[in-house]
């Protein structure tokens, strides 16, 4: 995720005190050796020989929204935390296929997984740390074990379906503001959904409880995804860790552009970024321009905050305690409150 310039939420610590040792755990437990050192690696927690490491490993926002979701449902965050770990499982196997798919060789200021290991056990290490999530789940003695397992294959489903189908606008010209929001809404709502449901469900809450978080949650994605297009064009370097106009330069179908092109409010907008040559600086600069010029930055603004009151207003309708609706509404200021 995208650096936010928002106040880092209150229960990020709490959940990463809870949640790196269960992933830890699960790892030596569920996996065989080869494909141990990769994830391990791939976590932060060694170097590609396995020698400890002490380097950065990520906020866990994800996980800390589920074990957030158990509190709503009246339990302790420590009794969401094999759901927790799930889903973070679920989100590092998404992320070892997506460096071999992009091509990526940096991850968090690290060489990525498949560059040091190959591509073959890159992949085989992120299919294991999917099905140990599904093992974490139907081993854990919870109420819910099976319903949360179920859900959390569902929504990964939906996760890749969203990559698929954003892998295939990299070959279309004609793809429409609807379609690329549908698309967001699986690649990125999916999973983001899950998270904010799954510790409730795991312990049995009331499906009308766990639909309301699983519907905050979608919006919440789908918000955060319009906003990191936003920045992925406009977003400054040093608050971003990506070049200002990173999109642009490899011609991403983002939500701004789509809606740019969609307006056809300029030729020109469409003869640049559908060349085959690849775009020079004052190209960038130019697109950019000629985006906004069309609508798009206004439109993504627009769709943004309708997501955002949308994903408030599920939480006004959830039966659950005032602290813990505050901790969700601090996360969605978290991730969507970014400036660009």
């Amino acid at each position: 995720m995208t650096t936010s310039t928002a106040r880092l939420p209150s229960a990020l610590d709490r959940g990463r005190e809870l949640v790196q040792p269960a992933l830890r755990e699960a790892v030596e437990h569920y996996l065989g050796s080869d494909m141990a050192l990769v994830a391990r690696y791939h976590h932060g927690w060694t170097d590609a020989e396995g020698t400890p490491t002490d380097v950065w490993t990520g906020k866990l926002v994800r996980p800390a929204l589920t074990l957030l979701s158990a509190q709503a449902a009246g339990n302790s965050s420590a009794d969401g935390t094999p759901a927790a770990a799930a889903v973070e499982l679920v989100h590092n196997f998404s992320l070892l296929h997506d460096d071999i798919m992009d091509g990526d060789t940096a991850r968090r200021g690290r060489a990525t997984a498949w560059t040091l290991f190959g591509a073959p056990s890159a992949t085989l290490a992120g299919n294991a740390l999917l099905t140990t999530a599904t093992s974490l789940l139907l081993d854990a003695e919870a109420v819910g074990a099976r319903s949360a397992a179920a859900s959390l294959m569902s929504a990964t489903q939906r996760m890749i379906n969203g990559q698929a189908t954003d892998i295939a606008f990299e070959h279309r010209d004609d793809v429409t503001p609807a379609e690329c929001l549908r698309m967001a809404g699986d690649k990125t709502g999916a999973l983001l959904a899950c998270a904010c449901s799954l510790g409730a469900e795991l312990a049995g809450a009331e499906a009308a409880l766990i639909g309301r978080l699983h519907a905050f949650g979608e919006h919440l994605g789908i918000a955060f995804q319009l906003v990191d297009d936003l920045l992925g064009i406009w977003g400054e370097s040093g608050r971003t860790g990506k070049e200002t106009g990173a999109d642009l330069r490899v011609r991403k179908r983002t939500l701004p552009v789509v809606a740019a092109l969609d307006a056809q409010g300029s030729d020109e907008l469409a003869t640049l970024y559908f060349r085959r040559e690849p775009l020079d600086e004052r190209e960038v600069r130019r697109v950019a321009e000629l985006v906004e010029g069309a609508g798009g930055r206004d439109w993504a603004l627009s769709r943004a905050d309708h997501h955002v009151a949308a994903a408030r207003e599920c939480l006004a309708e959830a039966d659950l305690a005032e602290s813990v609706r505050a901790e969700f509404l601090e996360f969605a200021e978290f991730m969507t409150g970014r400036r660009f």
